[in-house]
């Protein structure tokens, strides 16, 4: 996916670069259709994949386990482990104002029985709903009357090693709502189906609609609104910031009171969609279902909601279930100290939600070791342990590190002056070591390896010298976070029997033994973490296994 991303995007920002390190966050606006193709043809030419198409609408299962899916045409594939990861698909409904109509998305049908196939063994399921924006006709917009948002000229990319030639780099542009606009949205609210009690499902409250903002926001006079092109090949523009379940007529003129919309055609409304899902307590931090031991989940039937967050799951649902096969009967997730991908596992298992999940940085502890630029570092030993790299991307790891190493050990040795280097003041001429220059917010790890090391960017990357910066900068603050990691681990990391009775424990509260006998957590770290779990019950918990240990020996 990194791949496909930079050698399909059309613009590429590097976001929060006002802030610090910790919470940069690299975004890209894809060509959809090119996009589309290119995975489509890596699919088609990956060796041992075969692709099947057909819509499953029930399950067998044999000893807990689903032995094979029956298609909507009569067919029936025989399995040995299951990812599903059905996004909007499982009894879909879209709402365009009071028009209902059954869909997975626009123009492709839902699907309907395998959700109730599914509870006949044991799955559990909720509603939630989320929403789209219009697409537009390019050429119905006047981009003159809008704010141009351009692409960071600093070359970054996804993939961390493999470089690719870009497409055209393709501007944004930023427009506003205003009191008309608000103004129509509220004179119509009664035929919104968020308001008017068509919809009773939860939608995401980070990207609500814009009926919803105006009535959240009401102090708001303006609410920002991103024209966003879908593909170099098509004509159709996204008006990221308008989703929007509205009647359509009433969607065409409340944009058209917006700067830059006023002759705006839709290529098609925007809409909501309902859709099931599984909630909290039902699946392990490998995504495998606790009933049907066999079936893995990933995407939005776990509740969350975006394209980052289902993209993630479906990669560990997919490493554990080819695990699940193996002889070894391993498994393997991040831990929340690990990867972002880690804290997002540990919320959906160890925590209730009462509306679609989306993973921010605000919700990792450890954010300062979960960078963007260090994430070959934290992961790759992982994937390479589970053999899912090619060996040219192994080598080119192998590579890295040992410059890491040998610039690293260079820097640790020299001193330098820093009114020697450019943009440095003169005063405090005294000698000192790299690592305490670079302490200083001015200071810059490429100036000092141009006086020292002249020839260095025929020898090393540019994005290694900035990681490199990056860990020196900080290294007071990383080495903090990692002592807390520790100390949570000698704390925190005991393991809990799978079979461990919570409600025969009568020291833990009530409400404390039916949330882990719900979720039942894999270690005393995560069940700390449950709502409603308090450090009492943890520390009663604690009591219970050592005393359980004593008499066991």
């Amino acid at each position: 996916m990194a791949r496909a991303t930079d050698a399909n995007g059309i613009q590429f920002r590097m976001l929060n670069k006002g802030k610090g390190p910790a919470v940069w966050s690299p975004r890209a606006q894809i060509d959809k259709c090119a996009y589309a193709s290119y995975m489509q043809q890596l699919l088609e030419e990956t060796p041992g994949l075969w692709l099947l198409e057909g819509t499953v609408v029930d399950v067998g299962v044999i000893h807990g386990k689903i032995s094979e899916l029956h298609l909507l045409d009569g067919g029936r594939i025989t399995c040995a482990s299951v990812v599903l990861c059905s996004g909007t698909f499982l009894n879909g409904i879209i709402h365009t104002g009071t028009v209902q109509q059954a869909a997975g998305r626009v123009g492709e049908a839902a699907v309907t029985g395998l959700t109730d196939a599914l509870r006949r063994y044991g799955v559990q399921f909720l509603r939630y709903k989320t929403g789209t924006p219009p697409r537009v006709y390019r050429d119905s917009v006047d981009v003159s009357q809008m704010e141009q948002q351009d692409g960071d000229t600093d070359f970054f990319q996804f993939h961390h090693y493999d470089a690719y030639a870009r497409l055209a780099d393709h501007p944004c542009w930023i427009s506003y709502t205003t009191s008309d606009t608000h103004c129509i949205l509220r004179e119509n609210l009664h035929i919104a189906p968020l308001f008017s009690g068509q919809i009773s499902s939860t939608g995401p409250r980070y990207c609500p609609s814009v009926e919803d903002k105006i009535i959240r926001f009401a102090d708001k006079e303006r609410h920002q609104l991103f024209l966003e092109p879908e593909s170099l090949g098509s004509d159709e523009y996204y008006v990221n910031g308008f989703s929007t379940s509205m009647p359509a007529d009433v969607q065409l003129a409340a944009l058209r009171t917006v700067p830059g919309y006023q002759q705006v055609r839709f290529a098609r409304p925007g809409y909501a969609i309902e859709y099931d899902y599984v909630p909290c307590g039902q699946i392990r931090h490998t995504l495998q279902h606790r009933r049907l031991s066999n079936l893995f989940l990933a995407g939005q039937i776990n509740g969350t909601s975006g394209y980052e967050e289902a993209a993630a799951q479906g990669l560990i649902a997919a490493i554990n279930a080819a695990l699940y096969l193996s002889d070894s009967q391993s498994d393997y997730f991040p831990g929340r100290e690990d990867a972002y991908i880690g804290v997002m596992l540990d919320d959906l298992v160890s925590r209730e939600h009462s509306e679609p999940y989306r993973m921010f940085t605000s919700r990792a502890e450890y954010r300062l070791l979960l960078r963007q630029d260090n994430a070959d570092q934290r992961l790759m030993p992982h994937a390479i342990r589970l053999g899912l790299l090619q060996q040219t991307v192994i080598e080119e790891f192998n590579r890295r590190a040992i410059l890491t190493t040998n610039l690293l050990d260079q820097l640790l040795s020299w001193r330098i002056l820093p009114s020697s280097l450019e943009g440095q003041p003169s005063s405090g001429d005294d000698l000192i070591p790299v690592s305490r220059f670079l302490l200083r917010p001015d200071s810059s790890l490429q100036a000092v390896l141009h006086q020292k090391l002249p020839a260095w960017e025929s020898i090393y990357p540019i994005d290694l010298i900035h990681r490199i910066e990056t860990d020196l900068k900080y290294a007071g603050y990383i080495d903090r976070q990692r002592r807390a990691i520790d100390l949570q681990r000698k704390a925190t990391d005991l393991r809990l029997p799978e079979d461990l009775d919570y409600m025969a424990i009568s020291t833990i509260s009530y409400e404390g033994r039916e949330r882990m006998s719900r979720v039942r957590p894999s270690s005393i770290a995560q069940a700390s973490r449950l709502g409603g779990v308090t450090p009492a019950d943890i520390a009663a918990l604690l009591i219970f296994l050592k005393k359980r240990q004593k008499e066991a020996i």
